[in-house]
């Protein structure tokens, strides 16, 4: 299977690059073939709205690192999304990355899967709701399959990280595709 893992975080080393490199684990022990891209560290212009994608051949005004992304995007079966919450949210670094799939809305739509990890201090499952109701949002739009929302509370650095199950839940969460 075709997996590609997107990360939102802005640390290189941080909560989200331990379950991403943790799933990455699992699912490559499967035999997945994982193709992760960092968004924090690419660079990738924000969606204006101003619509150049649907005025002719061109696709996105913006030529950007989101043309190394699309080929893995358009081929992948599953998506998995992996970000920080930030004020009850995706990171912005993971939102503009996700505001860019207009450009490429109808070839998007249809027969994929989609998973959410995220990272937060915050013990409160509410923290985390914003996210996961713009990724379940998201996937009924666009016709993929949601099959997991995995969301590490307590979870604000990796120390904190490393003392709870998550990390072991996203290697098992890869492992069982």
């Amino acid at each position: 299977m075709k997996i590609l893992l997107i990360t939102g975080s802005p640390h290189r080393n941080g909560t989200g690059a331990v379950l991403a490199e943790q799933f990455i684990r699992g699912a490559a022990e499967a035999g997945h073939q994982v193709y992760r891209f960092d968004a924090a560290f690419k660079n990738i212009h924000p969606c204006t709205a101003c619509d150049s994608c649907r005025s002719g051949e061109a696709g996105c005004l913006f030529k950007d690192d989101m043309e190394e992304l699309n080929s893995a995007l358009f081929s992948a079966e599953t998506v998995v999304f992996v970000s920080p919450i930030y004020y009850c949210t995706f990171s912005a670094q993971l939102k503009i990355v996700i505001d860019r799939f207009y450009a490429n809305d109808e070839i998007l739509h249809g027969d994929k899967k989609a998973i959410l990890m995220t990272t937060m201090a915050d013990e409160t499952p509410e923290t985390a709701e914003g996210a996961n109701a713009a990724f379940l949002g998201m996937t009924e739009y666009l016709g993929w399959e949601p099959l997991a929302v995995l969301n590490a509370a307590a979870s604000g650095d990796t120390e904190a990280l490393n003392k709870t199950d998550y990390p072991v839940k996203a290697y098992e969460l890869g492992k069982s595709l």
